[in-house]
């Protein structure tokens, strides 16, 4: 195996690929990347058995076929030491990958390819074609309410669901739920899956820039695929909580208020929030908010918001960390928030129509 390359044009999918390479590993071989040559196509591979990324590069000159497992993170740190505009050239000798650029030389221990674990392909159930600012629109407005290490180990990931024609993104650590729904409607079947919290970051860290990027739903593996990159991720395998039977029925007290104005305002008061519970209480009476909060240490916070309602008083509780994120990756001028009583969950979303609704679950104070 032998070929050149310009030091720019091998980093992207280098980086793209070491992403997904954990640096400590009881498999040797899974700190490694699988460099695969045919003719003039340069594909890079990095797994964790979990997660699987393929990365492409075109070649400017055929070089000679074969492929070879190198370390990953060594290969990145080569590359990016080297100055910009300089050419590599990588070739197999007696069992070594050796690395050439300009007078620097370097040889790298390597490992068979045929030793390489691929993540097994199921079947494909599922196809469709998206742009991919709308997957990474799904995944941003959502990723956030995961759960980072539940044991219901079903939270820690991300409800794919796609139903009568529309595509969902569901996340939730069961204290808050985010979901958004994409506007273009696919024509598919109807699936629901869970992909798991490393393949949603994966994923949204490789979708940027303009194009579609094809999505393949299978019964234990979803695929994302454009001309850069081939994503596979394994599924996790449970139930997902009926998170339709979560979202308030019935909220009759609606409060509409400036999202910039809330945001700050909720910031500023969880300054003297209890660093432990992060609890913030909500006092509603006509047309204002006020947002109160406290410590252990007998420190107080208070802010009154002008917004906009009409109602009976009211007071609730609420962790101040869960609304502040949602009111960060909402970007309408105005949010509504929706209630029924002082023990019910709050439903927030756009004032204007959105695509996103988020609820979060009441706090005793």
């Amino acid at each position: 195996m032998k070929f050149n390359i310009s030091r720019d044009a091998l980093l992207k999918p280098l980086n793209l690929v070491a992403g997904v390479v954990e640096r400590r590993q009881t498999l040797p071989i899974l700190s490694n990347v699988l460099l695969s040559l045919e003719g003039k196509k340069l594909s890079l591979t990095g797994t964790d058995l979990e997660v699987e990324l393929v990365g492409r590069v075109e070649l400017e000159s055929a070089g000679t076929d074969g492929e070879i497992t190198v370390p990953a993170r060594k290969l990145v740190d080569i590359c990016k030491s080297l100055p910009d505009g300089s050419t590599i050239e990588l070739k197999v000798e007696s069992g070594k990958a050796v690395v050439k650029a300009g007078r620097s030389r370097f040889t790298l221990s390597t490992l068979a390819a045929s030793e390489f674990p691929s993540v097994e392909e199921g079947a494909g159930e599922l196809a469709l074609e998206l742009p991919q600012a709308t997957v990474k629109r799904l995944i941003e407005r959502t990723a956030f309410a995961m759960a980072q290490q539940d044991v219901r180990y079903y939270l820690n990931g991300m409800l794919i669901e796609l139903k009568s024609g529309r595509l969902r993104m569901v996340a939730t650590d069961g204290h808050r739920l985010a979901l958004c729904t994409a506007p273009d409607t696919v024509s598919a079947g109807d699936a629901a899956v869970i992909i798991p919290r490393k393949g949603v970051l994966e994923l949204s860290r490789l979708l940027e820039g303009e194009g579609d990027v094809s999505l393949i739903i299978g019964s234990n593996h979803v695929r994302a695929a454009n001309s850069q990159f081939t994503f596979t991720s394994k599924l996790v395998d449970g139930k997902f909580p009926e998170y339709e039977r979560v979202l308030p029925k019935s909220p009759d007290k609606t409060i509409i208020g400036d999202r910039l104005e809330l945001r700050q305002a909720f910031t500023r008061t969880a300054i003297l929030s209890n660093e432990k519970y992060r609890g913030v209480r909500l006092k509603l009476s006509n047309d204002t908010l006020d947002i109160m909060a406290n410590n252990p240490e007998q420190e107080q916070a208070e802010e009154v918001v002008a917004v906009e309602y009409a109602g009976e008083n009211l007071e609730v509780g609420f962790n101040v960390s869960y609304l502040l994120d949602v009111l960060s990756v909402l970007d309408g001028e105005k949010v509504r928030m929706s209630l029924a009583d002082s023990s019910s969950s709050a439903l927030l979303e756009e004032a204007e129509a959105g695509d996103s609704l988020y609820v979060v679950m009441p706090m005793r104070l």
